[in-house]
C-alpha cells in the first residue's frame, strides 16, 4: 500500500472528481493522502475533505507563494491545528523563484509556521525553490529540529537532503522523480536512508511518468515508488511499506 503525503484535492479540476479520485485510489492501493492548505480561506474546504473521508487528513498553513494584507498569526494556526483530523503545520518555507524584492514578510511568515509548529506539536511541511540557504538556517535558527517534518516535492541537492534529515526532518520526492533530466533528485533518492522518505504527487500538478502533462491524482503516487525501488534496486512493496511506516510515524498516526 502506498500513501501519497501531499496533494491538493480542495483545487479545482480536482474537488469536481473526487469520487473518481478515491476509487482510483483504492484501485491502486494508495490507502490514505494527506490534503494541504495553502492559504486560510481555503483550510475550510480542505478539512471538510478530511472530516468526510477516513483516509484523507488535513494540514494547516498559508503558502509562501500568497502575499496577503493580513498574515496569519501563531495563535491562528495553533487553534486550528488543534482539530484531530489536522495532522501537520504548512505548506510553509520560502520561494525565491516566484517572487522577488524584498522577501522578509515571507521569512517572518515562515518563522510564524515552525513556532505554532512547535507549540502544536504538529510537524512541520515545507516548500523551499531558490531558497535552500536560508530555509535550512530558519530552521535551526528556530529549533525546527523539536519537532520535525518533511521537505515536500523535493527538488534540491543531496547536502541539503542531508542537512535537512540532521534537522529531523523526511525528505518527500514527487513525480519530478520519473522525470529523464531529474539526475540530482534521482541521486538523493539512491543515497538518503529509506527511513527518511516519503512519497506524494503535489496533485494536481506534477503528474509523473506515464501520466506526464496530464492532471495528477493521489491514484499516480505509486509510479514514484516504482521510481524509487527502481534507482534502489529493492521491490516496490518495500518503498511502499517503508514509506508509509514512514508517514505514520512522523504524523503520529500509530
Amino acid at each position: 500500500m502506498f500513501i501519497d503525503s501531499h496533494c491538493h484535492l480542495n483545487f479545482p479540476g480536482l474537488a469536481e472528481q473526487l469520487d473518481d479520485l478515491l476509487d482510483n485510489m483504492q484501485d491502486n492501493q494508495v490507502s490514505h493522502a494527506l490534503c494541504v492548505s495553502v492559504e486560510l480561506a481555503s483550510f475550510p474546504a480542505v478539512l471538510a475533505l478530511a472530516e468526510a473521508h477516513d483516509n484523507l487528513y488535513a494540514s494547516v498553513g498559508v503558502h509562501p507563494d500568497y502575499e496577503l494584507d493580513e498574515e496569519p498569526t501563531r495563535a491562528q494556526l495553533v487553534a486550528l491545528a488543534q482539530h484531530p483530523k489536522v495532522i501537520a503545520i504548512g505548506e510553509t518555507g520560502l520561494d525565491y523563484y516566484r517572487l522577488t524584492g524584498d522577501l522578509e514578510w515571507q521569512r517572518d511568515r515562515f518563522r510564524t509556521h515552525i513556532r505554532a509548529s512547535r507549540e502544536s506539536g504538529k510537524p512541520l511541511i515545507i516548500h523551499t525553490r531558490s531558497a535552500a540557504a536560508d530555509t535550512l538556517r530558519i530552521m535551526a535558527e528556530e529549533k525546527s529540529d523539536e519537532i520535525g517534518g518533511v521537505m515536500h516535492c523535493f527538488t534540491e541537492s543531496l547536502d541539503v537532503a542531508k542537512a535537512a534529515i540532521d534537522l529531523g526532518f523526511h525528505i518527500s520526492f514527487s513525480g519530478i522523480l520519473t522525470f529523464k533530466n531529474a539526475t540530482d533528485i534521482k541521486e538523493v533518492a539512491q543515497n538518503i536512508p529509506l527511513d527518511k522518505m516519503l512519497i506524494e504527487t503535489d496533485s494536481p500538478y506534477l503528474a509523473p511518468t506515464p501520466h506526464r502533462g496530464k492532471t495528477n491524482q493521489p491514484a499516480f503516487v505509486k509510479h514514484v515508488a516504482e521510481e524509487i525501488a527502481r534507482l534502489r534496486n529493492i521491490t516496490v512493496d518495500e518503498v511502499g511499506a517503508a514509506t508509509s511506516q514512514n508517514f505514520n510515524k512522523l504524523f503520529k498516526l500509530g
